[in-house]
């Protein structure tokens, strides 16, 4: 028997290589890649740290400022370490993520689970546990880590070996899969890290995918479409994640605000691209909304689902906590749609979050969480038009 009891809890262990308490709600933050891709140095970024704090984005509850591919030199030193660029970061990236952190802000780093990353620099495969104590020593809490160059390595292997060598490292840092879904990490990485990619990479567009030669960038709509089978993957701790906030960086006004909805109606980690020292009041007050955020940060840490698709006209729910909801119109089309929504016709059910709403039965309160006006009750019927790739989006409060 005590054979079988250390044989269980040695598994258990084995099984569970991250830090459990992290990422209890979707991760929040800012990386570079987006807008700069390798093009970063270190007083341009100190710059965007300032203004991630006086731009509101701190108050609103962004977290992680993240540096993606392009930060190391081209080779490591003569003892196989990663070395920041000299010319990029003449400080070193212990004194920069100092920087980060004396702003009450928590610091991220990218490598790659290839022998390159995707921008060519130094991967980590081979050095995983070296590399985990470096990030470490520099102060490292949020870690993505790429798909690039990695022609016959087991994804599983490499992703639970990187979560075995954070681990190791001692720090607990946010592990953040990029393997672009090609391996359904959604089954088994649960264990390994906070997040994992669901797709291949989303490009300042709502509609159209953008043909990139050998491989396309995704639109917001076609990432849509394809979380739908996996939000019961999802939870605190362990988020799917359909890639970053393109908010500011080409789309519409009302595209950005879509885009922004329907990320917090999947529960997503919320990590903005654009340039914050240029950014439009429009964009600041879509990215710091906290009406909206907070359905995205809501404690139950359940991810929405489609509950309605007819003619160009979506309809998701989200269960929040309280027995409350988010529901959000999604008008998809090229045409302005007319709304006629009776919710006393519309039972919801959730197999999930196990809720079972009879509008008959109860009754909720609407509160706009753009117009930020109450928008009557469950008793009446709802109507209003939507413009074309805008969004209506709802929170009901039980009564």
């Amino acid at each position: 028997m005590l054979a079988l009891a250390i044989s269980a809890t040695t598994g258990s262990r084995l099984l569970a290589q991250k830090f459990e308490e992290l990422a209890q709600t979707p991760p929040m933050g800012w990386n570079s890649w987006n807008t700069f891709q390798v093009n970063i140095n270190e007083q341009m970024l100190r710059d965007m740290v300032d203004t991630y704090v006086s731009s509101g984005m701190k108050d609103a509850g962004y977290t992680y400022f993240v540096l993606d591919d392009g930060w190391m030199a081209m080779d490591r030193d003569k003892d196989g370490n990663l070395v920041a660029d000299p010319k990029k970061f003449p400080s070193g990236m212990k004194a920069f993520a100092d920087y980060v952190h004396s702003k009450g802000l928590k610091f991220g780093i990218y490598n790659c689970a290839g022998t390159k990353t995707c921008a060519g620099y130094p991967g980590t495969h081979g050095y995983e546990y070296q590399d985990a104590r470096l990030y470490a020593s520099w102060g490292v809490d949020y870690f993505k880590y790429d798909w690039c160059n990695t022609d016959s390595i087991n994804a599983r292997d490499a992703y639970l070996t990187m979560s075995r060598a954070l681990r190791a490292a001692g720090r607990p840092i946010v592990f953040s899969l990029c393997e672009w879904g090609n391996h359904q990490p959604w089954t088994w990485a649960k264990n390994v890290g906070e997040m994992w990619r669901t797709t291949g990479d989303i490009h300042a567009g709502f509609v159209e995918n953008l043909n990139m030669g050998s491989w396309s960038s995704l639109s917001v709509l076609n990432i849509l479409d394809k979380q739908a089978p996996l939000r019961k993957y999802a939870g605190p701790g362990h988020w799917n994640d359909p890639d970053m906030l393109e908010v500011g960086n080409g789309m519409s006004y009302t595209e950005d605000k879509s885009h922004f909805s329907l990320w917090c109606m999947l529960a997503a980690p919320l990590i903005a691209g654009n340039d914050l020292r240029k950014m439009s009041d429009q964009t600041k007050s879509i990215l710091t909304n906290k009406d909206v955020i907070a359905v995205d940060q809501d404690p139950l840490g359940v991810e929405g689902f489609r509950y309605y698709l007819f003619d160009g006209l979506d309809i998701w729910v989200k269960p929040l906590s309280g027995n409350n909801l988010a529901v959000c119109f999604l008008n998809r089309s090229s045409r302005q749609q007319n709304i006629d929504y009776d919710w006393k016709e519309h039972l919801i059910t959730d197999d999930v979050s196990n809720i079972k709403i009879d509008f008959n039965d109860i009754t909720y309160s609407l509160h706009d969480l753009w117009t930020k006006k109450d928008a009557g009750t469950t008793t009446k019927v709802f109507k209003q038009t939507i413009a074309p790739h805008e969004v209506i989006m709802l929170k009901l409060t039980k009564m």
